[in-house]
């Protein structure tokens, strides 16, 4: 079985930028972002297919954020612009094993909180 270990997250001020990282220990085809904030249900950020040529988006979060990979790498990464006091949470990112198929495949998370 993969697994998917997050770092990056921190603490930074509102307007900041922090970049998250999701290490694979094997191939994944989907991958995503997702996050849980305090009193919060999880939450959907952000995807990218096996490629990295299509990409998917949270309304909250776009043109904010950019979702990215490096297969070489084995390596998902989440850029996260312009932040704000409302995308404090634990962030998690998650894979499929197959096209198509349910995300499987999930880390532990990393911490961000955005002050104001």
């Amino acid at each position: 079985q993969v697994q998917l270990v997050e770092s990056g997250g921190g603490l930074v001020q509102a307007g900041g930028s922090l970049r998250l990282s999701c290490a694979a220990s094997g191939r994944t085809f989907e991958m995503g972002w997702f996050r849980q904030a305090p009193g919060k249900e999880r939450e959907f950020v952000a995807s990218i297919n096996w490629s990295g040529s299509s990409t998917s988006y949270a309304d909250s979060v776009k043109g904010r954020f950019t979702i990215s990979r490096d297969n070489v790498k084995s390596t998902g990464y989440l850029q996260m612009n312009s932040l704000k006091p409302e995308d404090t949470a634990v962030y998690y990112c998650a894979a499929t094993p197959v096209v198509g198929g349910a995300y499987a495949y999930w880390g532990r998370g990393t911490q961000v909180t955005v002050s104001s």
